[in-house]
């Protein structure tokens, strides 16, 4: 009698999330084989040494007898002001902590604010490259993702024309990412003001997804996307995770601005949800207060001789010494988006590559398709390593890419992903 299969919802077929998907968990295969992996795939401070501060280590700690029941369903009341004064010192009007939700993480917060607006075929304007939550969540919550360009050649910045082309009547909203995953694009001023006024325009819900928006380079600004977007709403996403290296506390927060009034059906529906979920995170959100009243420690990594500086100027530099390899420099965030010269290496595959990387170089970087984009030259990898591991990384992809310059005159063996048939068809 044949086993009973199990299948998995249909609502997953055109759901990816490739940064954690089959590449990664092969990495695992190897490290269990005593293979050292160094993993630029993920942005996680903690692996590679930046700890969160220590203050609010110790906010949590000394609150912890007041974190062991359920709290409100938007958040405990000090996180939530804290919110609310880091939005009014910003310049951002209209918030109180009754617009601020706490959620486990920026990623709980995406699927629950979509989850809230969204009917059957609703479209969402989502960035192409994107962080692929955003349009795994569009997708899971019955919607449609319609990808605008963030053209290489235009600096990974939209184009708020093209982009306005892109709306039909069953646009509900508009999703922008500044600074930029994966590409470290920062958007200037005059692009946010008119992506704000095309939302106005159309009466988009404007997600602003913000949440390295601290992690500025070169004396690049950052513009908040609520100080601009007044006629219709504004939904600022931000959190613990990056800015202030505390990943695993689970902690973001979605603060809604501009036509609240208009949007309170959608508000309580949000509240609804939020509630079903009884709570986010306790602990974790008693060093709001303190992370975002506190002293900003990511400006001295950011700033020269600071660590995320000086990562990102040996990326740049590695990249000048390269005869394969482009990158717009990123302004903010912590990834390079990095290209690979389709002229030199004209049967370039991202996939292919990032696998031979792997099993050949035991680097793990996360191939560009994985981002929604329609070409298969780049990839992504975290600034966060030292400059001396990142110098190494690169050494080793230059190598493998000069086996590819030769391997295109006829005289490289077979690639190695034949010799793992099925694991990545």
């Amino acid at each position: 009698m044949a086993e009973p299969y199990v299948r998995p919802s249909e609502g997953l077929r055109h759901v990816r999330y490739e940064i954690r998907g089959r590449l990664a968990r092969r990495a695992h295969e190897l490290e269990r084989l005593g293979y050292e992996i160094l993993s630029l795939n993920i942005g996680n401070p903690r692996a590679f040494g930046l700890r969160t501060p220590e203050t609010m280590r110790l906010a949590m700690i000394e609150n912890l007898a007041e974190a062991e029941g359920y709290c409100h369903q938007q958040g405990i009341f000090p996180a939530r002001e804290a919110v609310v004064m880091q939005q009014q010192a910003r310049g951002v009007g209209g918030v109180s902590v009754e617009e601020v939700f706490l959620g486990n993480g920026v990623s709980e917060l995406i699927d629950l604010t979509l989850r809230a607006l969204l009917n059957d075929g609703d479209e969402v304007l989502v960035p192409s490259p994107d962080y692929p939550l955003w349009t795994a969540a569009v997708t899971l919550n019955r919607g449609r993702a319609v990808h605008y360009p963030c053209r290489v050649e235009n600096r990974f910045v939209p184009d708020p024309q093209e982009l306005e082309s892109l709306v039909t009547p069953r646009t509900r909203a508009l999703v922008l990412i500044n600074p930029n995953n994966p590409t470290g694009a920062l958007y200037p001023r005059a692009v946010c003001a008119a992506l704000a006024r095309l939302a106005e325009r159309h009466a988009l819900v404007l997600f602003s997804d913000e949440i390295y928006d601290q992690m500025i380079y070169d004396g690049g600004e950052f513009v908040p996307m609520a100080t601009l977007t007044h006629d219709t709403l504004c939904c600022t996403l931000a959190g613990l995770s990056k800015v202030y290296r505390a990943c695993g506390y689970r902690v973001g927060w979605a603060a809604f601005s501009g036509r609240t009034r208009a949007a309170a059906d959608y508000l309580h529906a949000l509240e609804l949800l939020s509630s079903l979920r009884l709570c986010s995170n306790v602990p974790g959100q008693w060093a709001v207060q303190t992370a975002l009243g506190g002293h900003q420690s990511v400006h001295e990594l950011t700033a020269p001789g600071g660590r995320l500086h000086e990562s990102r100027a040996e990326i740049l530099a590695a990249v000048a010494r390269s005869r394969f390899l482009s990158l717009q420099p990123p302004g903010g965030a912590m990834y390079a988006f990095v290209g690979v010269d389709r002229e030199r290496l004209p049967r370039f595959d991202d996939q292919q590559f990032a696998l031979e990387l792997l099993e050949q170089k035991h680097v793990l970087v996360a191939p560009g398709v994985s981002f929604n984009v329609p070409y298969r030259d780049h990839f992504r990898v975290t600034n966060l390593p030292d400059a001396a591991t990142l110098r190494e990384v690169f050494a080793r992809i230059d190598s493998l890419l000069g086996r590819y310059a030769a391997d295109e005159a006829g005289s490289a063996p077979a690639r190695v992903s034949n010799l793992i048939p099925g694991r990545f068809s």
